[in-house]
């Protein structure tokens, strides 16, 4: 991995293709969480292998490759969101849900369901809804980080995050209830 780095140093186009091929599909992986569909996703890491290659000096040899990637992939998919913002319509804190969780016991479902299951059931929810859980359920930003990255308020960050679990569970009583 060592030589790959310094290649990628270096601008060796060899060791930037080896560096892609072997974070690729974990890269993929990362912005699908954040993505409407896979042609999106593909297009974020894109951007980010761009930017690794451009800020690779950057990195800090001391620290794992891989988490340094990881954050490079999710703010150029928060770039990729700010981008289509004007599409996205942020929900307001002040507004109500209309959202009927069917089964409260959604929570303890999704135990039972495999990984990609669960990241096609979040690919449903509305974007704004959708990087509010990942942002804070997965990646462990505060509402104050991702009011931030997101350029939202606090309450606005709570209400997606809220909703979004309130639209997971309904999905996941749907699923469970339509599974045969």
């Amino acid at each position: 991995m060592d030589e790959i780095l310094k290649g990628c140093i270096n601008k060796n186009r060899k060791h930037q293709k080896a560096l892609f091929d072997l974070y690729y599909k974990y890269g993929l992986a990362v912005s699908m969480a954040y993505c409407n569909h896979v042609d999106e996703a593909r297009e974020v890491l894109n951007d980010a292998f761009l930017k690794v290659f451009e800020r690779i000096n950057d990195y800090d040899p001391t620290k794992p490759f891989e988490a340094w990637f990881r954050i490079i992939v999710i703010r150029t998919a928060i770039n990729h969101f700010h981008k289509q913002a004007n599409e996205i319509k942020w929900t307001n804190y002040e507004e109500n849900t209309n959202i009927d969780i069917m089964n409260e016991d959604a929570e303890d479902q999704i135990s039972d369901m495999s990984p990609d299951e669960v990241l096609k059931l979040a690919q449903q929810l509305p974007p704004a809804y959708r990087m509010a859980i990942n942002l804070y359920a997965v990646e462990g930003y505060s509402h104050q980080e991702i009011a931030e990255n997101l350029g939202i308020s606090i309450g606005t960050s709570k209400a997606n995050l809220s909703k979004a679990r309130a639209r997971l569970k309904f999905l996941i009583s749907q699923c469970k209830l339509f599974a045969f």
